[in-house]
């Protein structure tokens, strides 16, 4: 938001310097990011009225004029501006005047002519450009002598809002305006809005199919305009220095309603409309050719205003190039309208384009406003252009309801840790038109129809808080003491996975939470995922239930930094939708690893990665649980080369090498190993048990058994481990065999078991019971001892 602080001032004359002001409005929450002076400093430019020209007598291309400055008497001036001429009322430099640049104004002779002073053009008096070759040409009613700076207002600050989201309201110099009287208590004057008199019968049929997105819509027909007329030099001043350009006095007119009151609005012309104005959705694939010479095609999801022969603009967002004013333009038709702010958010990143007005309708623009803008713009048609004007026709279609919130006194003062008087509260909430009514406790407040974000208590305090002033909340108000909260012991600290994933060569990363629904496809074989209303961008239009597409797109951007060995890991939340149809956020941690197992060294020869190195990695990342890896499928990973992790029973994750279509399709030269796990099941640990160190030696016994080809390793180890035994210390297999001796298909698997006890040394006694148990638990899942 641009405005001119000397605008504001005519509707809240705070006693502020241009410093002071721009201090106060950020520190209300309203961040000024710019604030320019309307013109570079110059002195002693005063208006001049040029009496005569003479061509120079020595000099093809300059003129000798004598100028009236305002001095008492006539002022020779050489000039070679092609267009001086007698009559004319032009900024003058008087003989001393510094000008930008430091350039400084002395009486001197040009070609043996005395002049002066200078007739200066806005280059000169670094200006923004008229478009005129020459001088910069001043109102016929220009008075003579006075200070250019007075005349133009060029002491003015011209300052640049950051305005949030929430705060639409603050996006006029009315709103504005409103907001500085509530924070300084000066007075506040909007400007008064005159009832046109109504002299045609002429009116504009207004119907609305849409009645959810239009909540109103009024139109007032004017006749026998002149669109020619020129826009008054005091109203493109405004536009200029809110940074809209002057376009037609009638474009002019609605751009200046809105700057002023908050009320974006259009002009057609009356003789290009057919019939009633009809507010509808667009019917899918119509088209529209706009004002700004684009053609687009519109989607069932976008709001028009239409005639009966089609649409007319595109409702909130840009005008029809059909019916738009021309100079031509006799008779015209002003709409101003209350738009629902959902239906107009995320169509200028729909379409490509946007405008001043979807800026404001997306936001919020005040539902009770309408009606004024309209009579606002009729009285400066008639007064500029003329003609006369026909009686409001309007259409209601449903409205937001006001929002009563109650605020309680001691509620303030223990979030905002200062006490603030009641009648103080109640003074700002007035100020602000919350319209505080007092109940037991504290204040109720009705929200006004400029304020859509004050739904809660909060939204009251956080008023409070700003105009009150943060400065004025003293500091060791908001001091507390922290407290160190205990870890659990069945629980990991998180720093630590992270400090784990780094000490075993992995880099963390963090990507969108907004995917494209095609990774969602490929990588998830998720059809229905959860859809954004408004976003950020195509390729950002879905949540994420799997890491691997942010994983992937991760290593696209390092190989095509020629990085080939990546080893990445992101913790973070991806979504779903559970079975009673709520969102559900689960945080899982995902690795990706990419190119050779080992840095290139002169040790050990370069081997590409594979899926027991990451087996590794996620073994070590899950700290020795009773952890199992089971084959599996999975839509983004290799039907061979993929299993599911399964602890304690439950599947808490997934391992394996990406399927090679995806290789193709996301342009991979060779295969990446992926791994996604829950972080519940990463953060959990068992608790620490303590146990004496025995002081007896250990008995090893190697088994090996035949087993089918088919059977995993896992099925025997699970099977010798259901052997409870305190003697037990550790089963676990060293060698597999296939070959000469063994039936065909059958392999062997050689087992290591390691018996101790604490308390006395191990015989043969106790030894053999338990191998035997061992070995006919082996026998019931389908191995036989190898004699």
């Amino acid at each position: 938001m641009q405005f001119s602080y000397n605008w504001l001032k005519t509707q809240a004359d705070a006693p502020l310097s241009a410093d002071e002001f721009a201090h106060l409005l950020t520190m209300s929450g309203l961040e000024v990011e710019e604030a320019d002076k309307a013109a570079p400093e110059f002195s002693s430019v005063v208006v001049a009225e040029v009496k005569s020209v003479e061509k120079h007598p020595d000099a093809d291309r300059l003129n000798a004029t004598q100028v009236d400055a305002g001095t008492g008497e006539l002022i020779q001036i050489v000039c070679g501006a092609p267009n001086v001429r007698a009559g004319i009322k032009v900024p003058c430099a008087l003989p001393g005047a510094v000008l930008p640049g430091n350039f400084k104004i002395k009486p001197t002779k040009m070609r043996g002519q005395a002049s002066n002073g200078m007739l200066c053009s806005t280059n000169e008096l670094g200006l923004p450009d008229d478009g005129v070759d020459g001088l910069h040409i001043l109102p016929a009613d220009a008075p003579v002598g006075q200070n250019l700076r007075d005349y133009l207002d060029l002491d003015d600050t011209v300052f640049t809002l950051k305005i949030t989201p929430n705060r639409a309201d603050c996006l006029s110099i009315k709103g504005l305006a409103r907001e500085v009287a509530a924070l300084t208590q000066c007075a506040h004057t909007p400007v008064a809005v005159q009832t046109a008199a109504v002299q045609s019968s002429k009116i504009q049929p207004v119907r609305i199919d849409a009645p959810a997105d239009c909540g109103r819509f009024l139109s007032r027909v004017i006749e026998n305009v002149n669109a020619e007329a020129p826009t008054p030099d005091w109203l493109k001043q405004r536009l200029a220095r809110s940074g809209i350009r002057s376009i037609s006095a009638l474009v002019d007119i609605g751009n200046y309603v809105m700057l002023e009151l908050g009320q974006p609005m259009h002009v057609f012309d009356a003789d290009k409309l057919s019939g009633s104005i009809i507010v509808r959705r667009a019917a899918e694939g119509e088209t529209l050719e706009c004002l700004n010479e684009k053609t687009v095609y519109l989607s069932e999801n976008t709001l028009v205003i239409a005639d009966e022969q089609g649409a007319l603009s595109m409702a909130g967002i840009m005008g029809g190039a059909a019916s738009a004013v021309s100079d031509g333009t006799k008779n015209i038709v002003l709409e101003a309208a209350w738009f629902a702010p959902e239906i107009i958010a995320g169509k200028s990143r729909q379409y490509g384009f946007g405008s001043d007005s979807s800026f404001r309708f997306e936001r919020g623009v005040d539902f009770e406003l309408q009606r004024d803008a309209i009579e606002r713009a009729s009285e400066l048609v008639l007064q500029i252009c003329g003609g006369t004007a026909g009686e409001i026709t309007e259409a209601v279609g449903k409205l937001p309801e006001r929002k009563t919130v109650a605020v309680r006194t001691a509620r303030v003062e223990k979030l905002l840790g200062v006490a603030v008087d009641e009648a103080r509260i109640e003074s700002i909430l007035a100020a602000l038109g919350l319209q505080p009514q007092k109940v037991s406790g504290g204040l109720q407040t009705t929200s006004p129809s400029f304020r859509y974000d004050i739904e809660i208590e909060a939204d009251l305090i956080e008023e409070i808080a700003r105009v009150y002033g943060y400065e004025n909340i003293p500091d060791d108000a908001t001091s507390g003491r922290l407290k160190m909260l205990a870890l659990p012991e069945t629980r990991r600290n998180r720093f630590a996975v992270y400090n784990q994933m780094a000490a075993r060569g992995y880099q963390e990363v963090v990507s969108y939470a907004f995917v494209d629904e095609q990774w969602e496809r490929d990588f998830a074989a998720n059809e229905e995922p959860i859809r954004l209303q408004n976003p950020l961008a195509a390729q950002y239009s879905v949540m994420r239930s799997t890491l691997i597409g942010g994983l992937v797109e991760i290593l696209q951007n390092n190989l095509n930094r020629k990085q080939n060995r990546v080893r990445v890991f992101e913790i973070a939340r991806v979504f779903s939708k559970g079975s009673d149809g709520r969102f559900v956020q689960n945080e899982r941690i995902g690795g990706l690893v990419y190119g050779s197992a080992n840095p290139e060294q002169w040790g050990e020869k370069t081997r590409a990665a594979d899926f027991y190195d990451v087996k590794g990695d996620v073994e070590d990342l899950l700290g020795g649980k009773n952890v199992s890896f089971v084959k599996a499928g999975h839509p983004a990973l290799h039907p061979g080369r993929t299993a599911e992790i399964v602890m304690d029973g439950h599947t808490v994750g997934f391992i394996g090498e990406l399927h090679p279509q995806w290789l193709q399709k996301y342009d991979l030269p060779q295969a990446a190993l992926v791994f996604e796990i829950d972080m519940a099941a990463v953060l959990g640990k068992e608790k620490t048990v303590y146990r004496p160190v025995s002081k007896f030696q250990p008995v090893r016994r190697d088994l090996a058994f035949v087993l089918p080809e088919n059977v995993p390793h896992d099925v025997l180890l699970g099977a010798l481990n259901s052997v409870k035994s305190s003697l037990v210390q550790e089963i676990a297999a060293f060698d597999v065999y296939r070959g000469a001796g063994l039936p065909e298909g059958m392999k062997s698997i050689a087992v290591k078991v390691l018996l101790q006890d604490a308390e006395a040394t191990l015989t043969d006694e106790a030894v053999e019971p338990l191998i035997e148990k061992l070995v006919k638990s082996a026998e019931s899942a389908g191995a036989q001892l190898r004699r």
